[in-house]
């Protein structure tokens, strides 16, 4: 990803929190969200720089179509030798078309070349499609759960994790 993707990755992050959220949070919030002041916020982060973490884009046909992020995984404000996938998108008009997977595959491939032992992530307890998405590539949920507050609602969120390797280490 270079800082010139910021606005597509923002327009694709929004438009994937619209289509796939929707009935999971508040309309009110979904309908809230600003491309433009999402892109401001990924322009000043990724501008930050630091290698910790990783963005990464799919481009179809010369235009970005998905995005993924990780980076390392805290308990708090303790460091693991885990790292999160804190966010993977695609255009809602590409989903189905295996760039999610690809994207996935390629963000696991360089947590091992890190040295990374698990990965873990987040994600909507209703949110049943993205769910099985995470179970095809062998994440598998491990009883975490906590509340994520949009507009005063608690969405509980359910967190799954994987072994980097495919091999689960203690």
């Amino acid at each position: 990803m270079t800082l010139d993707d910021c606005p597509r990755v923002s327009e694709i992050r929004i438009r994937g929190w619209q289509t796939a959220y929707k009935g999971l949070i508040p309309q009110s919030y979904l309908d809230a969200l600003s491309v433009a002041e999402d892109a401001a916020r990924r322009r000043e982060r990724f501008g930050r720089g630091g290698t910790e973490i990783v963005n990464l884009v799919a481009e179809r046909d010369g235009e970005v179509v998905g995005w993924v992020c990780h980076g390392p995984y805290r308990d708090g404000e303790v460091r693991t030798k885990a790292v999160e996938l804190y966010a993977i998108y695609v255009h809602p008009d590409r989903v189905g078309e295996g760039v999610g997977q690809a994207l996935l595959s390629e963000s696991v491939d360089r947590c091992a070349a890190a040295g990374y032992e698990r990965i873990l992530l987040w994600v909507l307890k209703g949110n049943i499609p993205a769910r099985r998405f995470y179970e095809r590539a062998g994440f598998t949920p491990d009883g975490a759960e906590e509340p994520f507050d949009v507009d005063g609602v608690a969405v509980p969120e359910v967190r799954y994790v994987r072994a980097v390797s495919g091999v689960e280490s203690d």
